[in-house]
């Protein structure tokens, strides 16, 4: 005992250190691991095994399947989006660009498949043609809606259509995991610091007792370890709030449920489910024929009510014209809605549905959520953290003996 209050008393300010260096391994394997997750977005180094890409990035594919599942399976109903849509407001939110619309694509395709009808006929006999295929629109709209909801499923693969989003924007597939989970990754670094503090503690006593010098950096190790898996673990368990006392734990990101929901509701609705991606997938998505199919034959009974027209084409022309101006009819699709595209996205409210649908999430559902992004390589991480931690305790043992 006299030799070790000696050392103590020698060698002071490096005992007093040890905590606080333990402290800053806990917090630097922390940072380090939390970077990784997300970092580089792109493989960096010699492939396939020299180098390292973020975990979430690397597996993008995978995680995006799962937010999509979960997101189709639990937390979003298209058919009831898209019911919120009134045909009234719509129309009304459309009148002006829809009518310029519905008149452009009749002038071209009447000048294009009937020249010499268009051509003979007087000015005003023009403009009452274009404006009674125009006094169609309203129909066309409500009927378009109609054709839409009962036949989703055939016009549009809502999975596939976020996977293949998440799965290209590498940079939003992090954001959307990293922006929930941010006060996750402060608390994991946090508790680096107050774990490592503790178990300096222990370390710098055994070191006063042994002097021997493997204790630091097996130390160093163990702390960067068991940090890293403690930290993870507290921010899922436990699932439910268990009472200790007057003290009540429960997962930091259990317990952010109702912030979490409306994170999530937002970034989602905003970044992947927006009327524009929407509208995409639809016309552009692996369903499209499908959607083409209905509009030509929305078109095709908007072109047989113009009885005149109709009279004086023959079958093969008529079926042409309106192919012409059902494909015409899709090309301005995207124009139009952008009119209305404050009207949806306000109607649709996917924001709201997402969050009131995850906070009646269980809480295991609701872990789903995060829980993926750190599973995948999380042994790597964990490992990383024992590397840091084993070289730092190394230094120290330099600094002791030296």
């Amino acid at each position: 005992m006299d030799a070790v209050l000696h050392d103590l008393a020698l060698h002071w300010p490096l005992y007093a250190a040890m905590p606080f260096v333990a402290a800053l391994i806990g917090y630097v394997t922390k940072r380090v691991a939390i970077e990784m997750m997300f970092r580089p977005l792109d493989f960096v180094g010699i492939p396939p095994v020299l180098g390292w890409q973020g975990v979430v990035p690397k597996h993008g594919g995978r995680m995006a399947a799962v937010a999509t599942e979960l997101l189709t399976a639990n937390l979003l109903d298209l058919r009831e989006v898209l019911g919120r849509i009134d045909p009234v407001i719509i129309t009304s939110e459309l009148e002006q660009p829809l009518l310029r619309a519905v008149g452009h694509v009749a002038r071209e395709v009447l000048a294009e498949h009937h020249p010499r009808l268009w051509e003979v006929m007087p000015t005003l006999a023009q403009e009452m043609l274009i404006k009674q295929i125009q006094a169609s629109a309203p129909r066309l709209v409500r009927e378009f809606l109609d054709d839409v909801r009962e036949n989703l499923d055939d016009v549009l693969d809502v999975q596939h259509m976020t996977v293949q989003r998440l799965t290209r924007d590498k940079a939003l597939l992090v954001r959307l995991i990293r922006e929930t989970s941010r006060p996750e990754m402060a608390f994991i670094a946090r508790m680096g610091i107050y774990f490592g503090f503790g178990l300096g503690l222990v370390q710098t006593i055994v070191w006063a007792f042994t002097r021997e010098p493997w204790v630091l950096p097996a130390f160093g190790g163990v702390i960067g370890l068991c940090t890293d898996w403690l930290a993870i673990k507290l921010i899922f368990v436990p699932r439910e709030p268990v009472r200790v006392g007057r003290v009540i734990f429960q997962g930091k990101f259990q317990r952010r449920r109702a912030e979490v929901a409306r994170q999530y509701g937002e970034l989602i609705a905003n970044e992947v489910l927006t009327v524009q991606n929407l509208l995409d997938a639809v016309l552009r998505g692996p369903r499209a024929d499908r959607l083409a199919a209905l509009v030509e034959n929305l078109v095709s009974e908007t072109v047989d009510t113009q009885v005149p027209l109709s009279r004086t084409l023959g079958g093969t022309r008529l079926r042409e014209m309106k192919h012409a101006a059902a494909r015409k009819a899709l090309e301005q699709l995207p124009d139009t809605a952008r009119y209305a595209e404050g009207y949806l996205t306000e109607a649709m409210d996917v924001a709201k549905m997402i969050e009131q649908r995850m906070l009646a999430l269980t809480p295991l559902e609701f872990e789903g959520l995060l829980r993926p992004a750190f599973r995948q390589d999380e042994w790597k991480l964990i490992a990383v953290g024992g590397v840091i931690g084993f070289v730092v305790g190394e230094l120290q043992v330099l600094l002791m003996l030296g």
